[in-house]
């Protein structure tokens, strides 16, 4: 069964570098559904699939990244596209619902209350008094009134501060006495410090939206020179935004295509999984991931910057081992390097050897550990959870029912399924998207990518549009399927390095604070 489009349907396709062919692969993604990904085991420190370092170790690899990672070309890559509109949601219901009544706003709003108490305690306090001001306003009049709507709508509405439609970037987060500096500022501190190449070069690169684009440019231009000369580096930042071919078509509860007002298809963005074409164009040969959002004062920095040496030094360690076997196993190795490189894969990188290895001749497991090993590599720190939602290490089984590592989303486990729903519920650890990732083969050439994707790991959601739902469909995660078939490793990392900002009122808690 093919869906029917007209000739300006096909106009829109080909303006966004979408074929025809490709949007009803879309649509019978749809029909089909996904498979829920099918879990074996919880990765955990007690089973070997989660690494946790002594002391000795975290000085160890820490020295060796020191080392490895000179004349390496070293990059900090930031998904940071999308306005902070969420981290508002709870001042957005209170200004659509207060208008001067007399209500208990502790009962009705209880983070309302908590954010208006503490406001001074903000970062961006100072500019939202000097916008009051700005409008012939006084903050503490209105507070004083209880005119609370007022004050957050000067926040957040976009003729005057804006941040509701601003990116998280930009927004001011920490302050350092009459300092501030939004999330952009503190990765660049971040790759200051972890991050910096031999010749003082720090190289970091932002996923953006496009309406945000030139707000970033903007605050890089304003900041560049300073943070270059307080850290002695040179500051190389770059932007991308994905791309408009990643997009996937809307389709309502029979599949067909969604339309708005004027009769054009609807098209959704793909989701972060549609970011693996920007991480596939930069070029280097460390790669760290980290969001946004994640991002906490100078005087809590030590652990992140000590975690993230270790994690690339681990990375670079395995992947100097890998190469060197990649080079014996072209040159011919003895049935004695050949245990030995079977050795290094099952108990070091944590992969199963494929069924039916053990029948197989000389030459052809030679083949087999070579393409086990000729992989991009990601080493990815794991926190103990702490109840927070989303994806989680595990052991998976895969369609062609092969067992890997894995970070996966809640949404791809069958939680009707009491087996799956019990090592769910076993899991010990969390992802708080910390990845050191390497993308080059043992001869220097880069890897596709897009090569490496299960596309059998997207997703489905349904929302409703008035009378209308909405089926939307993600692509495979940017570090769930979109990097299912590279060599994983799980790494335990402290919870001080997991420090999100979800909410607004997340910034009052004591990480994001003064020290």
């Amino acid at each position: 069964m093919t869906t029917k489009f007209s000739a300006s349907d096909k106009q829109q396709m080909a303006a966004l570098g979408l074929s025809e062919t490709a949007v009803e692969h879309q649509i019978e993604n749809f029909r089909k559904g996904f498979p829920y990904t099918e879990l074996v085991a919880a990765a955990t420190v007690e089973n070997g699939g989660i690494l946790r370092m002594d002391d000795e170790a975290i000085n160890r690899y820490a020295a060796y990244y020191k080392q490895a990672s000179k004349g390496k070309k070293l990059l900090k890559f930031v998904p940071a596209s999308g306005a902070a509109t969420r981290m508002f949601k709870d001042l957005y219901s209170f200004t659509a619902t207060y208008f001067g009544v007399d209500y208990k706003i502790e009962n009705e709003h209880p983070a309302v209350k908590e954010f208006l108490e503490k406001i001074r305690t903000f970062a961006f306090y100072d500019d939202l008094v000097a916008c009051m001001e700005h409008s012939q306003a006084d903050f503490d009049d209105y507070m004083q009134r209880g005119d609370y709507a007022s004050v957050i709508n000067f926040l957040l509405q976009p003729q005057y501060m804006g941040y509701g439609n601003l990116p998280k970037g930009l927004l001011k987060f920490h302050k350092y006495g009459h300092l501030q500096r939004t999330p952009l500022e503190e990765h660049i501190v971040e790759g200051a410090e972890y991050a910096r190449m031999s010749d003082g070069t720090v190289n970091l690169h932002f996923t953006v939206s496009p309406e945000h684009r030139a707000l970033f440019r903007k605050k890089i231009a304003e900041v560049k020179r300073y943070y270059e000369e307080a850290f002695h580096v040179k500051l190389n930042i770059s932007f991308s935004e994905q791309k408009h071919y990643t997009d996937i078509i809307a389709v309502d509860e029979q599949n067909n295509p969604v339309r708005d007002d004027n009769g054009n298809i609807v098209f959704r963005p793909g989701g972060h999984g549609a970011l693996i074409e920007n991480l596939n164009e930069q070029r280097a040969d460390i790669i760290f991931i980290k969001n946004i959002d994640n991002v906490v004062p100078d005087w809590m920095k030590h652990t992140t910057i000590i975690y993230k040496k270790v994690l690339a030094g681990l990375l670079l360690n395995l992947q100097d081992k890998c190469f060197e076997y990649l080079h014996k196993l072209d040159e011919g190795v003895s049935p004695q390097t050949l245990k030995k490189i079977e050795n290094f894969i099952q108990q070091e990188l944590n992969i199963e050897l494929p069924e039916g290895y053990e029948t197989l001749g000389p030459k052809q497991r030679a083949e087999t550990l070579h393409n086990l090993l000729n992989r991009p590599m990601r080493v990815c720190g794991m926190v103990k959870n702490q109840g927070e939602p989303g994806g989680g290490p595990f052991f998976t089984r895969n369609t062609h029912g092969i067992k890997s590592l894995q970070i996966v989303e809640t949404a791809q486990i069958n939680r009707k399924n009491p087996d799956q729903e019990a090592i769910l519920a076993g899991a010990t650890h969390f992802n708080p998207v910390d990845l050191v990732c390497a993308t080059k083969n043992y001869r220097g050439r880069y890897f596709d990518l897009k090569q490496y994707i299960d596309p059998a790991t997207g997703f489905i959601s349904k929302k409703s549009k008035g009378a209308t739902v909405l089926k939307s469909q993600e692509l495979p995660g940017l570090w769930n399927g979109a990097m299912a078939n590279w060599i994983t490793l799980f790494v335990e990392v402290p919870l001080a390095t997991f420090n999100p900002v979800k909410t607004v009122n997340d910034l009052l808690r004591k990480e994001h604070l003064e020290g």
